[in-house]
């Protein structure tokens, strides 16, 4: 079924912006707005409610960006435009991440992007996530910290995307954006690593992150 190019954005968007975080928790009675960072992210989820549920969220968060920059582009798009407009799966992607750190429903007041970020980058350049990973698994067991984690796993991808396939300028311009927004979205979380503040994970005090 095609759709109009504009329609998949929309799209996109909305399905960015359902707040998982806030309806997980919601069904556990809290309202995660009201709790530690007030982060509706998964961090703020796992630390505040259960780490069961946490791992949830993220697991939604991630196939926000993954069905959007994936499984929509097929669904909804001829093949004749994806010829012609081989970064709108990146483009849909980009929407769904936008749509999570800026809900409508939640007056623009959403999470940080992580977990979209790296549904959507899965699917359009796979080498990159992989350098991501590493980086945010070896600053995990060297910090324990989640935000310095998620913090030098954006910048691993703003930067290795312009070393790895796929070679486009497109797609490099737009990771290194996204990259760079997930970082200053992080900003108060580097306030407080430069004051020696941020929360280390284990710990019951709550930043959330995600």
């Amino acid at each position: 079924m095609q759709i109009p190019i504009l329609l998949l954005l929309v799209i996109s968007y909305l399905l960015g912006s359902i707040p998982f975080g806030l309806l997980i928790s919601r069904t556990q009675g809290v309202d995660i707005r009201t709790q530690g960072s007030g982060n509706i992210g998964a961090t703020n989820v796992f630390r505040m409610v259960e780490k069961k549920w946490g791992l949830l969220c993220f697991f939604f968060d991630f196939l926000k960006g993954l069905v959007s920059s994936w499984i929509f582009p097929l669904l909804f798009l001829t093949a004749a435009d994806l010829q012609a407009h081989p970064n709108l799966p990146l483009l849909a992607g980009a929407f769904a991440i936008i749509g999570h750190n800026f809900p409508v429903w939640l007056k623009f007041k959403g999470g940080k992007g992580i977990a979209t970020s790296a549904g959507v980058i899965v699917a359009v350049a796979p080498w990159c996530i992989l350098v991501a990973a590493v980086t945010w698994g070896l600053s995990m067991v060297l910090s324990r910290i989640v935000s310095l984690s998620s913090i030098l796993a954006a910048v691993a991808i703003a930067v290795s995307t312009w070393f790895l396939p796929p070679q486009s300028l497109v797609i490099d311009g737009i990771l290194t954006a996204l990259g760079l927004v997930a970082v200053y979205r992080h900003r108060t979380n580097i306030q407080r690593l430069l004051k020696g503040e941020e929360h280390r994970f284990g710990k019951k005090k709550a930043n959330g992150d995600l």
